[in-house]
């Protein structure tokens, strides 16, 4: 007792175990003064007239007042875990009415220390600093043991009231005249440390982020790591609590740059802490970095996030490691050009002596899935994995099967002869069979049926997207958007329609759009030009309704949807020989996109239905200018070339001959050779042209299963010749140098739009 009179700090930081024996019961000696010698009795239950029995005993033996015996007397109770017995000695303690000399103790007591004129003394009457931190710890010792009586609530009051008591009294914060090992400023930083949890288990977040600003916005004297524990719990609430709380008036210390949202605010409270961090101010904490790479995440900053991990101090991650998470910051902010060199890093010559780091193969051959050009980098990345990881995770030697799969079907698509073509496509199938063992994986279905849609095989691709349905619970969009054109390709469209109007009612409003769509176009093949235009009127209402609410990824989908439905209505009306409003919806789709291969492909199919065969060249020519792999306009072109005069079948052949290299599926490319042996009297050859058309055509569906990726537009500036055209492309351009001659030499036009000409 006299230790802890005498300022001796007691440790609570965890609570004391339960003792059955109130210290009322027990044997108690302080200044001579003993139970046992009959000096003093208590009972075993404590009673207020036992506890004021005490008070007065430890009043005159060691020269207390009221509230400072209750304070010791509370202290020795919840030493012994009797906190019952503790907090109803507590309450006896008025702290309202005593907080106010508390504030003005602290205040005149931290003074900072000058010279002092002889009229310039501690008023009388004024608390020591000693008996304040005593009241300061029976407030603390009687918030914490309302939490252990489940009372949070309650708890979390009574610790508020030491933060009020301390900032009454140091407005400013802190001074430095108190030394860190003061009892007062220990309590006081429990305190600011005990609250926001108190809040947090209480329920009320929005309080608990409050106290976490309120323990920041001052200098509290917290030691370093203090300071960083009580930032990263603030930035986790923000993160994770799901409540968003505004910054108060007074804590708005920045003004017009104050964080707006609790996410701002988290993200910078997390590069504080990154930055004292790596500065050495206090130790790594590897849950800080987790944070940061969600917040940063979540807001689509991954430079950021990139910049952050190249920042971190060596051993914390290996090079593999590192590599690998740039290359996923790297990837998701679209910069795939710059993640696939990093993983080709990672297994390049300076690693070769490493162990083959696997989850950066596979991020290697997901990056080359989404590219044809880098088709055979993906096969090999995918075939590492698997010959790494035998008999050792099966997830990942799924996985590898699978992007292998996808990556040889599209090698399949870039192949320049049909003996690798057919190949790829073999080695496609047998990679997704060997994945589609894995049950937990219903993609792997869906892309074996995607797989099997392109190569024509229209039963296992039913087969496949069925079982995709069933492993998903309920089929998604993709699903039934997928279902409806392998049966539209058996030339079912009314079942495919029917499907349509099925996921009309199961997808969501974006999805539905793109159903829509569909189902115009499936109308259109049933020859139902009034259903159909009624059908895309609908769709273009709908995307006008939403186009003020919808979010950026929304408003690219829609713009990207709205285009295509002007330009179905204008191959449309086109068809009907409604120039005018074929001519209205062009125009309505360049609006909105104006570089479009397809736009200037419409065009061209309207002014060749007007038989103005010059204009028609000059737009497929622009069409294939900004997408010189655009095969409806190659194929186009060939048939327009083939019109206009019989000297040019040669260029027109080879440009039939491109668009089935690219697509060998394509009907109207094997059609208009057929056409072309015919005008050049190979009766036999165009016989067996017009065969392959005709059974191709019978599985083509309604819209194609696959379409190429766009490549980079392609702005020829004035003067640009054919070998800067090749250097813009970066693959092979003979057949748009060859027509950029021809239109040149024989027709003499040249589109100009803003100072550019689109050959």
């Amino acid at each position: 007792m006299l230790c802890a009179c005498s300022g001796e700090q007691f440790k609570f930081d965890e609570p004391p175990p339960e003792s059955p024996e109130s210290l009322a019961t027990r044997d108690f000696s302080a200044s001579g003064i003993s139970s046992r010698n009959g000096t003093v009795d208590w009972d075993s239950k404590l009673d207020d007239a036992q506890v004021d029995e005490v008070e007065s005993t430890l009043k005159e033996a060691l020269s207390l007042n009221y509230e400072e015996a209750r304070a010791l007397l509370g202290r020795l109770e919840y030493q012994r875990g009797n906190f019952d017995a503790a907090l109803q000695v507590f309450q006896g303690i008025d702290i309202r009415t005593l907080s106010s000399r508390m504030s003005k103790a602290i205040s005149e007591r931290t003074r900072p220390l000058k010279p002092r004129s002889k009229g310039d003394i501690v008023p009388a009457g004024v608390m020591s600093l000693h008996s304040v931190s005593l009241l300061l710890e029976a407030i603390l010792l009687k918030a914490k043991s309302l939490e252990e009586l489940s009372r949070i609530k309650d708890a979390a009051k009574e610790c508020k009231m030491i933060l009020d008591v301390v900032d009454s009294a140091l407005p400013n914060g802190i001074p430095d005249g108190i030394s860190e090992d003061c009892k007062l400023l220990e309590m006081f930083h429990k305190a600011l440390e005990l609250l926001p949890k108190l809040w947090i288990q209480a329920g009320y977040l929005d309080e608990a982020v409050l106290a976490y600003r309120r323990a920041l916005i001052k200098p509290w004297n917290l030691d370093s790591q203090r300071l960083a524990c009580i930032q990263k719990d603030l930035a986790t609430t923000l993160l994770f609590g799901g409540v968003e709380v505004e910054v108060p008036a007074q804590f708005q210390v920045w003004g017009s740059t104050a964080p707006k949202s609790n996410l701002e605010e988290a993200i910078l409270l997390l590069f504080v802490l990154m930055s004292r961090m790596l500065n050495g101010q206090i130790i790594w904490d590897s849950e800080v970095m987790s944070h940061l790479t969600f917040a940063l995440t979540i807001s689509n900053n991954f430079e950021s996030v990139a910049d952050h991990i190249e920042q971190v101090i060596p051993g914390v991650y290996t090079r593999a490691e590192r590599w690998y998470l740039l290359a996923l910051c790297y990837s998701a902010a679209g910069q795939n050009d710059t993640a696939l060199n990093l993983v080709k890093k990672i297994s390049g010559c300076s690693e070769a002596n490493q162990e083959p780091y696997i989850p950066s193969l596979l991020l290697g051959a997901k990056l080359c899935s989404q590219d044809l050009q880098q088709a055979h980098e993906g096969i090999n990345f995918a075939r590492q994995v698997i010959n790494s990881a035998k008999n050792q995770d099966e997830h990942f030697l799924v996985q590898a099967h699978k992007l292998l799969g996808v990556c040889y079907g599209n090698a399949a698509r870039v192949s320049l002869s049909d003996f690798e073509r057919n190949f790829c496509q073999r080695e496609a199938l047998a990679a997704l069979n060997s994945a589609s063992v894995c049950k937990e994986d219903p993609e792997i279905m869906f892309i074996l049926g995607l797989e099997n849609a392109i190569q024509r095989n229209l039963t296992p691709a039913f087969n496949n997207v069925m079982r995709y349905s069933e492993m998903s619970a309920g089929s998604t969009a993709k699903a039934w958007k997928l279902l409806a054109l392998v049966v539209s390709a058996e030339q079912r469209f009314k079942d495919a329609e029917a499907i349509v109007d099925l996921a009309l009612d199961e997808t969501g409003q974006i999805d539905q759009m793109e159903h829509l769509r569909l189902k115009a176009v499936l109308q259109i093949s049933q020859q139902q030009p009034k259903q159909a235009i009624e059908t895309y009127r609908i769709l273009l209402a709908l995307i006008q309704a939403q186009k003020e609410s919808a979010t950026n990824d929304v408003v690219t989908s829609q713009r990207r949807l709205e285009v295509e439905a002007w330009l179905d209505l204008a191959g449309l009306y086109t068809d009907l020989e409604s120039w005018r409003d074929a001519e209205i919806c062009i125009n309505r789709a360049k609006a909105i996109q104006f570089f479009c291969p397809r736009n200037w492909h419409a065009t061209g199919v309207l002014f060749q239905a007007k038989a103005r065969y010059k204009e028609a060249l000059v737009a497929f020519t622009v069409s294939l200018s900004i997408e010189p792999d655009y095969i409806p306009s190659i194929v186009s072109t060939a048939k327009v070339l083939m019109k206009m005069s019989n000297d040019v079948a040669p260029i027109a052949r080879s440009f039939l001959m491109n668009a089935l290299r690219l697509e060998p599926t394509n009907h109207e490319a094997w059609f208009n050779l057929g056409m072309l042996a015919k005008m050049e009297g190979s009766v036999h050859q165009a016989a067996d042209f017009f065969q392959a058309a005709h059974e191709l055509k019978l599985s083509a569906p309604s819209i194609w299963f696959y379409v190429l990726p766009n490549m980079n537009r392609i702005v020829l500036p004035i003067d640009v010749d054919e070998q800067h055209l090749r250097q813009a492309n970066g693959h092979d351009t003979e057949v748009v140098s060859v027509l950029m001659i021809t239109a040149m030499t024989q027709y003499n036009m040249i589109v100009t739009t803003n100072s550019y000409k689109y050959i």
